[in-house]
């Protein structure tokens, strides 16, 4: 059963996820090792494995922060991209977008949707700041969170990127971020700990670079002991597509889901580090849990109603959302220069003919 499907309060949460835990652990029991590996790898570019003994899913994830795209998917809303959902400045306009993009990767048949990327606009070189929000932590920190909001409320999952300090394209997968720890935590990451703490996403993706000399990858400090037990994120830590470079040092670090498949990293060599005592039980258990909880928290276990899939299918590229894409566009709009205020205009000295005047 999908999670909105339990419960509105807090109590009713906390009863959902006892319901869930238990399904969690019952599941655990029943797998082979060589199962409980194979579920932490993708099966492709876009979808996880099934474990069809114990009718464990696959489940799909999907770009992106701007609207929900596949390979050869049909059309879908395009909304405005990060930088202008920050200038709106609106975060309740950028949570009912996000919503709407939430409606629309249900009907496209995934479970979580990519984003939002909330690495900072450090360099104004950067090929990829158009898709992240803003220079200012704060900024990108209420703006992510009404985004993670909006989509989850759909029972879509998030993934939170990507973490962290990835904020360059130059050689974005193997240069290292060198950085104190005040900047680290005034700069790159306020926004991950307040989404964290307080929207609670699904998925965060770890980020291709290194920060100060260690892949983030396999970044215990920032994995482990920062993201999951300092700010207490108990969801799933996902891989950037083929950021992974080690077996053992990556899910000992708290790197929960190698993407994409087939697995390069985990698979096979992940069985052989566990069989070579290279890594620890416990380390592969908490990630298959957290990988279980996921996959039942979005429903894919629990079979949709036709009904509601032909309702979801509906809202694809619908005119309210395109009318809600308008609106955040129209709200990004920013002036930046304004001489000799010729705006806003005086009307009496201006005249307006042609056909379409009337619609001016």
């Amino acid at each position: 059963m999908p999670l909105n499907a339990y419960a509105d309060s807090k109590q009713e949460i906390d009863t959902v996820d006892l319901k869930i835990q238990a399904r969690v652990n019952a599941l655990l029991e029943k797998m082979t090792v060589a199962e409980k590996v194979a579920l932490l790898s993708g099966a492709n570019f876009w979808k996880t494995v099934a474990i069809e003994r114990l009718a464990i899913p696959s489940i799909q994830v999907t770009d992106g922060p701007n609207g929900v795209r596949s390979n050869n998917s049909d059309p879908t809303t395009l909304f405005p991209v990060g930088v202008a959902m920050a200038s709106t400045w609106n975060p309740t306009l950028i949570q009912n977008a996000a919503a709407a993009m939430g409606r629309e990767t249900r009907a496209m048949g995934a479970h979580v949707l990519l984003g939002p990327n909330v690495n900072i606009q450090r360099v104004p070189l950067a090929g990829r700041n158009f898709e992240a929000y803003s220079e200012d932590p704060y900024l990108s920190a209420e703006i992510g969170l009404g985004f993670v909001l909006g989509v989850q409320s759909e029972n879509i999952g998030t993934s939170l990127k990507h973490f962290v300090a990835n904020n360059q394209e130059y050689m974005r997968r193997t240069g290292s971020s060198n950085v104190d720890q005040r900047t680290l935590r005034e700069i790159y990451m306020p926004a991950f700990e307040k989404i964290v703490k307080q929207a609670k996403p699904w998925t965060v993706m770890a980020a291709y670079n290194k920060v100060n000399g260690v892949f983030m990858t396999e970044n215990k400090t920032l994995l482990q002991d920062v993201l999951k037990d300092e700010w207490g994120f108990n969801g799933v830590v996902v891989s950037d597509w083929g950021a992974l470079h080690t077996t053992a040092p990556a899910i000992e670090a708290g790197l929960d889901l190698e993407m994409p498949g087939p697995a390069k990293h985990y698979g096979a060599e992940l069985l052989a580090a566990i069989e070579q005592g290279d890594v620890d039980v416990n380390s592969l258990n908490n990630s298959v849990k957290r990988l279980l909880t996921l996959i039942i928290k979005t429903g894919a276990m629990d079979t949709r109603t036709s009904a509601t899939q032909a309702g979801a299918n509906s809202e694809v590229n619908s005119l309210a959302h395109q009318r809600l894409s308008q609106q955040v566009a129209e709200e990004a709009i920013t002036l930046l220069k304004n001489e000799k205020n010729l705006l806003p205009l005086n009307l009496k000295k201006y005249h307006l003919h042609g056909r379409y005047w009337p619609k001016c």
